[in-house]
Formats: structure tokens, sequence, C-alpha cells
């Protein structure tokens, strides 16, 4: 990854491309106030610096679940009873390859990690727990908390406002 410094335009292109990544180059220049050749150029540069990972669609949760069923969201909190480098990063390895968990923390103090997991129902859950944790003579504990209402997503991380005079 190169060295890189960031200014106020490559602020507000990354501000911008949070709130919509799927606007044309042309769209996000004149939001930003800059012509579309140093847009398109600004925001390779922050591609190739490693700034931006990917560009997702972040899909309408509530919308979806009547028509692929309800699902279940948990938080779950993991605690290892071994906690060695290689004991946890044997874990993280494991979970984070497996499609049903969304999210890998590690984390402290506390338990070790927390996942966001999705799965269709109660049952399909158990699955999920007993591949995952169940199996793995590692888990000293699995404690989960099932989403009942989601109040707020966001991805966004919150970048400095430019100071104007």
């Amino acid at each position: 990854m190169q060295e890189i410094s960031l200014d106020a335009v490559d602020m507000a292109l990354l501000d911008q491309l949070q709130q919509d990544a799927s606007l044309t180059n042309q769209d996000l220049a004149a939001r930003v106030h800059v012509s579309a050749p140093t847009c398109l150029r600004r925001v390779s540069r922050l591609r190739k610096a490693g700034l931006i990972e990917r560009q997702v669609a972040i899909l309408a949760r509530d919308r979806l679940a009547p028509l692929l069923g309800h699902g279940l969201q948990a938080l779950v909190e993991i605690t290892l009873d071994r906690q060695d480098n290689g004991a946890m990063e044997a874990f993280e390895a494991r979970v984070v390859d497996d499609a049903a968990v969304q999210q890998c923390w590690r984390v402290s103090p506390g338990p070790d990690f927390i996942l966001v997991v999705q799965a269709e129902d109660m049952p399909g859950y158990l699955a999920i727990a007993q591949r995952l944790f169940t199996a793995d003579a590692n888990v000293r504990n699995a404690k989960a908390f099932f989403a009942v209402k989601r109040a707020k997503f966001d991805p966004r991380i919150a970048l400095p406002r430019p100071v104007r005079a």
C-alpha cells in the first residue's frame, strides 16, 4: 500500500462515495466541485492506496424479509479457552470463511470475539451454532443476543469536515 496524504477534496470524495457509491464520475465531480478528469484520477488514487476497499449495495433488510422469510440476526459473544495467537487466528479464520457470519470483531476486554450472524430461522441458527461453536473444542462460551429491531445501521466512517474561512 502506498503512502498517501489527504486534502479537503479527497475527504469530500470519500464522504460522497460513502453516501452513494453509484454516482457517475460526472455527478461526483459536480458534488465536490472538481473537474471530471480530476475526480476520476483522485478516486483511482484512493482505490490504489487501499482507502476504498470495495463498493457494495446495501439491501433493504426489512423489505426483503417478507420475500425471503423473516430471518434471524444474532449478535454472539464468543469466549475461547485458549487465547494464544494461533488459537485466536484459527477460530477467526474458520468463522470469517462461513457465509452466515456477516461480521467478526476481535474485542477486549470481555469476550474474545463478537460475531454478527444471519440465519433463516431458529433451527438455522442452531445449525450454525453447532457448526461454528459447539464443534470447536476451544470455544468455552457462546452467548447469543437476537435482534428484534434495528434502530440504526450506517457503515460510514465519520470524516473530519474541512474548516472554511
